[in-house]
């Protein structure tokens, strides 16, 4: 009691009190009625927050301060491998998690990278246990895709399909064709013996009824006109990642009802596509109707850039709300969305109660397809 509350949703209260029984926050405001034989904790001085939701992370698959042994994020040995799983490669002991819960980041879907145009399915986990069994919240909650630089220069070097733009979406609307087929002769069991168990026609079956959301990694415009042009075709649940054209085609995208998972922002322009990333490209999105929301936590080095920049190279506090807001725009619905909406009300494995003043997260990591 006694803090600055910032709640999931309305205006900041002052003095105000959280009311926690049994694991679930009960009450939130200034006059709230406290049982007597209430344990109070004192957060005068201080902001207390939920902890915050970041639908985009490579968390404990591309590990910290690892390397190559590290580094599972991409199976670049195939182009489409839907049925690989990043719950099977996540470490809890990676250095990032730590670096997750001091920012007060609580719960993150990990997903796959995006060397592949089809590349796995993603988790959605609290950032704190011993093993990813105890740590998970639902998986899969989604299956990662990529358009764009990443798959055509991966398997361009290998002389490979895909080596293009074109190559690339032919190879992802092969795949969902083939997962239809495979489905179908499921459904009729009219044919003799039914077809041999493949856990790729599986995966992407999931993604075909409706049940998870298809993760596409797109930044230009050109590419995020493919990824709708694709969702049409196959009717699947379309989320956008990274997006830094998406503004280009906000309105698309609003009447279609895509959100967009925008950012990273506070990275460099690495490559052609970025170079049109903005930090004014979410408020121009919104302004259109688009649901948008962002990276909290984004393992590489800018965040680490940014801190040195603003001089708050060893601070760990938690950023302001009002500019990583705990509402709409700090994690993507779809594919966290039910697993989030499960725990609403309940508060984060470790409360976090943080001094006011701005700063950065750490977070650290080589450069990937992600």
């Amino acid at each position: 009691m006694g803090g600055r509350v910032i709640p999931v949703a309305g205006a900041p209260i002052e003095d105000g009190v959280v009311l926690v029984n049994d694991g679930r926050v009960e009450a939130v405001g200034r006059d709230v009625r406290v049982p007597d034989g209430a344990e109070w904790v004192g957060a005068a001085g201080k902001v207390v927050l939920p902890g915050l939701v970041d639908a985009h992370t490579h968390l404990g698959v591309h590990e910290e301060a690892e390397g190559w042994a590290g580094q599972d994020t991409n199976e670049m040995t195939e182009p489409v491998t839907p049925q690989v799983r990043a719950l099977d490669a996540i470490n809890p002991a990676d250095l990032g998690f730590a670096d997750a819960v001091a920012g007060g980041v609580l719960t993150v879907n990990v997903n796959p990278g995006s060397g592949n145009p089809i590349g796995g399915q993603a988790a959605a986990i609290r950032t704190a246990g011993r093993t990813v069994d105890e740590m998970v919240l639902r998986a899969p909650s989604g299956l990662k895709s990529a358009l764009g630089e990443n798959p055509k220069r991966v398997y361009g070097d290998r002389k490979q399909l895909p080596s293009t733009r074109l190559g690339t979406a032919a190879v992802i609307r092969d795949a969902l064709v083939k997962t239809r087929n495979y489905l179908d002769k499921l459904d009729r069991g009219d044919d003799g013996d039914p077809p041999e168990r493949d856990l790729r026609w599986e995966a992407l079956g999931l993604v075909l009824a409706g049940e998870i959301p298809w993760r596409q990694h797109c930044h230009r415009a050109d590419d995020i006109a493919t990824a709708l042009r694709l969702a049409d075709e196959f009717g699947y649940r379309l989320v956008i990642d990274h997006g830094t054209e998406a503004a280009l085609l906000a309105d698309r995208i609003a009447e279609r009802g895509v959100p967009v998972m925008i950012g990273p922002l506070l990275t460099s322009r690495s490559k052609v596509e970025v170079r049109n990333r903005s930090i004014a490209n979410p408020g121009r999105l919104v302004a259109a109707g688009v649901r948008v929301r962002r990276p909290v936590l984004q393992p590489g080095g800018a965040l680490r850039r940014g801190r040195r920049r603003r001089g708050l190279r060893n601070r760990r506090r938690v950023e302001p709300l009002h500019r990583v807001p705990a509402g709409p725009a700090a994690g993507a619905r779809p594919g966290l969305a039910a697993a989030a909406d499960q725990r609403r009300g309940r508060p984060p494995p470790r409360s976090r109660a943080r001094g006011r003043g701005p700063s950065g997260l750490r977070a650290g990591g080589g450069r990937r397809p992600g």
